[in-house]
């Protein structure tokens, strides 16, 4: 398996992040995050989860259909082997300090975010708008490990809100500490500045969200 590893300009130790692919795999977008989150200070990694059907698989936003076979191909298991290989390659690395890990992704990689935080020894976690946790991983809330924070877009109709009341229920439930927060005028991927549904006002927002949790929870202290 591939990643794309960005890295802050100063020595370390650092904090580290895994950050989850969209469905279009590990593309510029993602690429861009990655270093973004560099930026402020994490050992940022993009593990290429499509990496079992193809190699350097990206595709584009107007043509989901094209991402089938590789999306479809996606399973639980092989996603916990893909963000553990990851997670141990950022702990074995000089630059990084083990203790402070942590997990983002952005719609299929809310859901990995969501799964590191099950399996991993994260400090925090950060989902967008993560599809599949609701069906998927809502029997396993009381495996998380760290703090979770989820942003929703309340125009997305690929995830109705039921999906994150049922998400909220559990967590609650399982007394564990979590954050949710759903922008009215978000609709799915209103993060990703190359799709048609890029919000730049709520982007802009939970980014400075992020920022804060990470801060928090990681001891991330972010560049002015």
């Amino acid at each position: 398996m591939r990643m794309f590893v960005a890295r802050p300009a100063t020595r370390g130790p650092h904090p580290a992040l895994i950050v989850g692919q969209e469905a279009f795999g590990v593309n510029e977008h993602i690429r861009d995050v990655t270093t973004r989150f560099a930026g402020q200070g994490f050992v940022a990694v993009a593990p290429e989860l499509f990496h079992r059907t193809g190699r350097g698989v990206e595709g584009r936003y107007d043509d989901f259909a094209a991402m089938g076979p590789h999306f479809s191909a996606i399973t639980t298991a092989g996603m916990t082997a893909d963000l553990t290989a990851a997670h141990a390659w950022l702990a074995a690395d000089d630059e990084v300090d083990g203790d402070r890990v942590a997990a983002i992704g952005y719609c299929m990689g809310g859901r990995a975010a969501f799964l590191a935080n099950c399996v991993l020894p994260l400090r925090a976690a950060v989902s967008y708008y993560g599809g599949g946790i609701a069906q998927q991983l809502l029997g396993r809330v009381n495996e998380l490990h760290a703090p979770q924070l989820m942003f929703w877009g309340g125009l997305d109709t690929h995830i109705p809100p039921e999906q994150h009341r049922a998400i909220d229920d559990a967590l609650r439930a399982a007394n564990k500490p979590y954050t949710t927060v759903e922008f009215g005028e978000g609709d799915h991927g209103f993060f990703c500045d190359a799709r048609a549904s890029y919000n730049p006002d709520v982007a802009a927002e939970a980014w400075a969200l992020t920022l804060a949790f990470f801060a928090r929870t990681v001891g991330l202290r972010p560049a002015s």
